[in-house]
């Protein structure tokens, strides 16, 4: 018989057909295919068939056209499944290609645990409410609380969730964010769990101690109620159901992750549980290379630095034994020389003593006596580079030195028409130093006439605290000299103008040097010179 509804007929329109919809117009002309994918699901059809059956003579096909019709159905429901299950499998494999990507490439342990602790709690991908992160300490033998993650109350949530779903952000750059601006501040939110979170790996007896050693993961259910669950751990929480997740790496336990629904209390299922354990192998992995990358750069760092010292060391033993063998030189030459100079010196003093003021010879006789005297100097210079070698150090007050320092110089000072004017600091401490080769290069950098030929004859002196010690700084706007005269100067015997100029200087740098006190000399041809000594106020500052 005919019928009133569309599933017998060729060609239909949209109004035949209420289960076509806006985009399907292709069905309008195309029975089989509407047939398909329409018409099992229509009552209309299902109606037909009823009355098919019905009829007074009934149609043989209806029974076995039900039969198709319901075996359709139930495949069709199970293709559905399956391609639901493709989509769900394809972007997971995606996901953790993406995820893969970035855990095999990075040895930053804080960009690892980002990327992994983002994807264990963001909606894009496994979407846990809260994870925690807890590694192990092998030298100390325990299981430590690393780093949470999550909110901690449902208002927090919304509001984390919100500015996720408004900022529409891929995983990826989920996790660049949250380690840019949210790793340290997580770790301050969540301090006070993470401290408790502290489990001796020897207690064997303890839920998480027996996932990590089965290295399978544990579904919790009812927390409070379970016999081996601590009740500190379900209280800490305050959850009735977590996920243990421990991470292995090459047989080695690595860590635990912890991870729950607290906020929304969705039920984990076993899929959330295969499809962390699947990604818990990356990230132990990535975590374990990222901590022995930065264990290596720990020691690569010593080994550099105890290279340089090495390096440091040797350069100071080599200008040690050279300045060892110059001081023996010179020592050697000055006692050699000492001697007849203090009798040629003797005897021309003893003649001075003795000659008349109209004597014409005796204008020689103080020339040799100006000249012994010069010589020495130049002697007791000589000695004190070789006595240079040996310092004795002990604390002393920086204005006593500096003191003591103005009173042996003040005569020539003034009678060459200086002026010299000490600044102290407030409240200094006392220095180590050595007290007696200070005063020398004080005395040298007071008196040392480099030019001498300038207007301003004045020298300021000053002390100052600081965290490194006590800087002492001599002003010296007499002398106008280039940093690279000022330099030539510092090295011993490099200047022979005048016997024994350039020793001086050379002499306070190789003391100061011993010391291990830093010592600056800058040069400016138009303010002066300036000498800056910094003077140590512990031992261990010493070098």
């Amino acid at each position: 018989m005919d019928r009133e509804y569309c599933w017998d007929r060729e060609v239909i329109t949209q109004s035949d057909c209420p289960e076509t919809g806006e985009g399907e117009e292709e069905l309008f002309a195309s029975k089989q295919q509407r047939n398909l994918e329409k018409c099992a699901e229509c009552p209309r059809f299902l109606d037909d068939l009823k009355q098919m059956a019905g009829d007074v003579t009934p149609n043989p096909l209806a029974p076995v056209l039900a039969t198709v019709l319901t075996e359709f159905r139930r495949q069709k429901a199970q293709i559905q499944s399956l391609v639901s299950f493709l989509d769900n499998k394809t972007l997971e494999i995606r996901f953790l290609h993406e995820l893969g990507s970035v855990l095999q490439s990075s040895v930053d342990l804080d960009e690892v645990l980002s990327v992994a602790m983002t994807a264990i709690t963001a909606g894009q991908g496994f979407g846990m409410n809260r994870a925690f992160l807890l590694l192990c300490d092998r030298e100390e033998g325990v299981l430590n609380g690393y780093l949470g993650l999550g909110p901690r109350n449902l208002e927090e949530a919304r509001q984390v969730w919100g500015e996720i779903s408004q900022n529409d952000m891929d995983l990826q750059t989920l996790a660049q964010n949250f380690r840019r601006t949210k790793l340290s501040s997580e770790r301050e939110k969540f301090h006070d769990v993470l401290e408790l979170l502290t489990i001796p790996l020897s207690n064997k007896d303890h839920i998480v101690i027996k996932a990590l050693d089965g290295r399978r993961p544990i579904m919790v259910k009812g927390a409070f109620s379970r016999p081996d669950v601590p009740y500190e751990l379900a209280r800490l929480l305050g959850v009735d159901d977590f996920l243990l997740m421990p991470l292995i790496s090459r047989n080695r336990r690595v860590g635990i992750i912890l991870a729950d629904n607290c906020i929304t209390h969705r039920a984990i299922t076993e899929e959330d549980m295969h499809s962390l354990e699947t990604f818990g192998f990356p990230v132990a992995f990535a975590i374990e290379r990222a901590s022995l990358y930065d264990k290596l750069q720990i020691e690569l760092n010593r080994v550099t630095e105890a290279g340089k010292k090495l390096k440091e060391q040797q350069q100071l033993i080599v200008r040690m034994e050279n300045m060892a063998l110059v001081g023996r030189i010179t020592s050697s030459i000055a006692h050699s020389v000492r001697n007849p100079l203090m009798i040629i010196g003797g005897f021309a003093r003893s003649m001075l003593k003795n000659s008349r003021a109209s004597d014409p010879k005796r204008t020689f006789v103080e020339s040799i006596v100006a000249e012994t005297r010069q010589l020495e100097g130049v002697l007791d210079e000589i000695l004190n580079y070789s006595d240079s070698m040996y310092p004795t150090r002990d604390f002393w007050d920086v204005d006593q030195l500096v003191e003591a320092s103005l009173r042996d110089t003040a005569d020539v000072l003034t009678s060459l028409g200086y002026v010299v004017g000490y600044s102290p600091g407030l409240g200094l401490p006392p220095v180590y130093i050595d007290f007696k080769q200070l005063s020398y290069c004080l005395r040298t950098m007071l008196l040392n006439d480099m030019d001498g030929t300038c207007a301003d004859r004045s020298i300021a002196i000053s002390s100052q605290n600081s965290e490194d010690g006590v800087i002492l700084r001599i002003e010296d706007h007499s002398r106008r000299i280039t940093q690279s005269e000022l330099d030539h100067l510092l090295v011993p015997f490099s200047e022979t103008r005048d016997l024994g100029a350039g020793l001086g200087l050379a002499l306070c740098k190789a003391m100061l040097e011993k010391q291990g006190l830093p010592f600056e000399a800058q040069a400016d041809q138009h303010t002066g010179i300036m000498y800056t000594i910094t003077l140590p106020t512990r031992k261990e500052e010493q070098s």
